[in-house]
């Protein structure tokens, strides 16, 4: 995170005593780190030790997903066919993955007492329908339709939703942090002025009261591919304070600044999220491109380094025909993509979009899944033959 947060109570000094109300028995620090001890961090202190548990059973969770024949074409296919059902854990499908990320939806029906720790990969939740609270060691966050929940790696938390009419999610995991890029940030951390959002525009955790129940609790744990169920002897939010800069927290895409042009600007001047091997792109209502002779709809592009995906959120997709909200298309690199046919003509002139996307452009190709399979559009490849 770009900015220092502190919640509830923590000693003056660091890895000093902090007694407990007793004053005889110690709440119990934890580092948590990143990039070793080069990274940001903060330090946390619970009410337990943060390594008790008492069981550890292996599970399975998902069943295998792979498509082992998918052919290497454009896709474009509908992520509201899936099922839906489960709670925030279970109702996971996984569309696209490489060794690095992995892209899956969600409808969510129910809510759990389940608690969640993704513990080799960083999550990036984006709500596009439902509301409700996330809820983690750290703290509470409320969070509403727009909202990008970005969740560190090992972070153990809870989704709770107000209710069940229609709860949509876009789950992506990284293996790498999610990070505020480089050239949006002063050497001190802060936002520059031409960031497409501030300090502001992002909500820490708020101060969540520690639950000290002592009883068994269940811990879902995801280790790559694997999951386990940890059974531990306390409620895991028993932290009664914490400060640094790793944490939870959550920025709204109707909170994102686009940036425009005399011309068509390509997709970086989007971008939102960072990591090693993937970007994340805000696609926003934005004015069009304002010299006479723009042409605003995007010129065909090869990308010889990235698969493009792009989740339509709302809105009018000016250069695809066929969309639904919830489509998701996959261009793969090394073959060209643009506009479909009528759609560069029918731009001309046009003097703003009211498109709404998450793109995620990723620097190894992805795999579609089974999930894919099951819903494509499969006239999708042909659609740029003209009449």
């Amino acid at each position: 995170m770009p900015f220092y947060h502190k919640v509830g109570d923590i000693p003056k000094l660091k890895h000093t005593t902090f007694y407990k109300q007793d004053g005889k028995s110690l709440y119990r620090e934890e580092l948590v780190s990143s990039k070793g001890f080069s990274g940001i961090y903060s330090n946390k202190y619970s009410h337990y030790m943060p390594t008790s548990v008492r069981k550890v059973t292996e599970i399975n969770l998902h069943k295998n997903v792979d498509w082992h024949d998918a052919p290497h074409l454009y896709y474009h296919f509908f992520t509201d066919k899936l099922p839906a059902g489960g709670d925030f854990i279970q109702a996971r499908h996984v569309v696209l993955e490489n060794a690095h990320c992995t892209l899956a939806t969600a409808k969510v029906t129910e809510n759990s007492e389940l608690f969640y720790r993704n513990s080799l990969s960083a999550e990036y939740i984006f709500v596009h329908h439902g509301s409700g609270e996330l809820l983690s060691d750290y703290g509470r966050i409320p969070f509403s339709e727009g909202d990008q929940l970005i969740i560190p790696r090992t972070t153990t938390y809870q989704l709770k939703f107000d209710n069940f009419d229609n709860n949509k999610l876009l789950i992506i995991e990284s293996d790498t942090a999610f990070e505020i890029p480089k050239h949006f940030r002063n050497e001190y951390g802060q936002m520059e002025e031409h960031a497409p959002y501030c300090e502001r525009d992002f909500r820490p955790p708020e101060y969540m009261e520690p639950n000290m129940t002592k009883a068994d609790f269940t811990v879902i744990v995801k280790a790559g591919q694997r999951y386990f169920e940890h059974i531990v002897p306390h409620h895991p939010f028993g932290v009664v304070g914490w400060d640094g800069y790793l944490y939870p927290y959550a920025f709204n895409i109707h909170n994102y600044h686009p940036k425009v042009g005399r011309i068509h600007l390509p997709p970086p001047v989007h971008l939102a999220f960072t990591t090693g091997s993937f970007i994340i792109c805000n696609f926003v209502p934005r004015p069009y491109d304002f010299h006479k002779d723009s042409i605003p709809a995007p010129y065909f592009h090869s990308n010889i380094d990235s698969d493009e995906v792009l989740y339509y959120v709302k809105g009018d997709f000016m250069s695809r025909k066929g969309i639904q909200e919830g489509s998701i298309t996959l261009h793969p690199g090394g073959m060209p993509h643009g506009p479909q046919p009528g759609r560069t003509e029918d731009s001309v002139g046009a003097k703003e979009t009211n498109e709404w996307a998450v793109m995620i452009d990723t620097f190894g190709p992805l795999k579609p899944t089974t999930n894919v399979r099951d819903t494509l559009d499969k006239d999708y490849p042909q659609s740029w033959l003209e009449e």
